[in-house]
């Protein structure tokens, strides 16, 4: 009824101020929703992230802890080959040992003539080096 009161002008002026009005509160509401849907995935988006980083670091963890272990065992291998090698070798032999460690000039195949069970040292002094791309 009072759409016939107001001039064909006025009523589609009504009609587009009303389109307007109701274009304006779905473009509100559905980018509203929009956000939160977008916040939602960018959420489960960086959750999947860390739950793949976590078990990636987890995984690392474990590697690192075995070759840690592989480790401390070659140390104390070598370590024991040590002292064996000390007891066995003259006083001589660890004396000059002992200069050449200290003057920095220790060749590759310095090992003093003699005994059979000094043979070890020589695998014992490349352990120290191969360990370093395992890490």
């Amino acid at each position: 009824m009072r759409e016939s009161t107001l001039p064909a002008h006025g009523r589609d002026e009504m009609a587009v101020k009303l389109l307007f009005w109701q274009l304006e509160q779905h473009l509100k509401s559905s980018s509203g929703a929009s956000v939160v849907a977008i916040d939602n995935k960018i959420e489960q988006a960086m959750d999947l992230v860390k739950s793949h980083l976590m078990y990636a670091v987890r995984e690392e963890v474990e590697v690192l802890k075995e070759q840690i272990k592989e480790l401390i065992e070659r140390n104390s291998q070598l370590e024991q080959e040590n002292n064996l090698l000390k007891t066995l070798a003259s006083p001589e032999q660890l004396a000059q040992f002992q200069a050449q460690v200290q003057s920095g000039s220790l060749p590759a195949s310095a090992q003093p003539a003699g005994t059979a069970a000094q043979q070890p040292v020589q695998p014992a002094q490349p352990a120290a080096q191969s360990s370093g791309p395992s890490a």
